[in-house]
């Protein structure tokens, strides 16, 4: 159940990131603006910025998986500036999410998660992808999109939601 409810979204919400930079990518270009500056857009002057928001929603993602399944994930230093550089940096993590398979999460809704700043607290594996991760990785996702939305690229639900499974 774990791996149903943490993987397939996860790899979906980075695609759909992914497709929300292609459109401000095009943006940029139609209006003669470099795309790196968008990177540095924020929607309050308190807020994390465009390449912050894609930095943690592709560690929510590696490092709740890793943590709950015991999988190295990739090391990514933050260091990203241009389009290619971030869009890379999602698809390493989207490939890293692909190896995780349904039978290395046995056990994983009963392991006791811990971080150094929860000061020795600790949330057990289910409470950990539920309240810590899947919240981390929509939040940070959801920011992106609306920080590229509210700069003017015409990117809208559909979008957010991505290639629906319907069924005839």
């Amino acid at each position: 159940m774990l791996f149903e409810l943490t993987i397939p979204p996860s790899i979906k919400a980075l695609q759909n990131l992914s497709t929300f930079l292609d459109k401000a990518a095009q943006f940029a270009d139609s209006k003669k603006v470099e795309m790196e500056t968008f990177f540095q857009f924020r929607l309050a002057p308190d807020q994390l910025p465009l390449g912050r928001q894609i930095h943690i929603a592709c560690d929510a993602a590696k490092l709740g998986a890793s943590r709950l399944t015991g999988k190295e994930a990739p090391s990514h230093p933050d260091t990203e500036k241009t389009l290619a550089d971030f869009k890379d940096r999602i698809a390493s993590t989207v490939s890293y999410l692909k190896t995780i398979k349904p039978e290395d999460f046995n056990g994983a809704d009963k392991k006791q998660i811990t971080q150094p700043r929860w000061e020795g607290q600790y949330l057990t594996g289910a409470e950990y992808a539920f309240e810590h991760v899947m919240p981390n990785v929509y939040f940070h996702v959801t920011t992106a999109y609306s920080i590229i939305r509210h700069n003017g690229v015409d990117i809208g639900k559909k979008d957010y939601l991505g290639t629906m499974p319907f069924k005839k």
